[in-house]
């Protein structure tokens, strides 16, 4: 799983595309429901267009320890 993607800036983009997304389906401008675009990033955790530049808010060590929890969780549900 890759992430590039902070719980700061996770929140940060759900609440904005949350924002934008019901402006957007209120009347507001055609842009707005790139709102969408943010929630689906912030589940993600993934941005793509940071992923292309290189940029990242998560630190290398956050997201080791995010890699482990998730390969550990695997190993213990696989056991009877």
């Amino acid at each position: 799983m890759k992430c590039n993607l902070a719980s700061w800036d996770r929140a940060l983009r759900f609440t904005s595309g949350i924002i934008l997304t019901a402006y957007a389906i209120a009347g507001g401008p055609t842009w707005a429901y790139a709102g969408v675009y943010l929630i689906f990033t912030s589940a993600w955790g993934l941005c793509p267009v940071c992923a292309f530049t290189g940029f990242k808010t998560l630190k290398e060590e956050d997201r080791r320890r995010l890699m482990k929890a998730a390969y550990s969780e695997d190993d213990t549900s696989n056991t009877l």
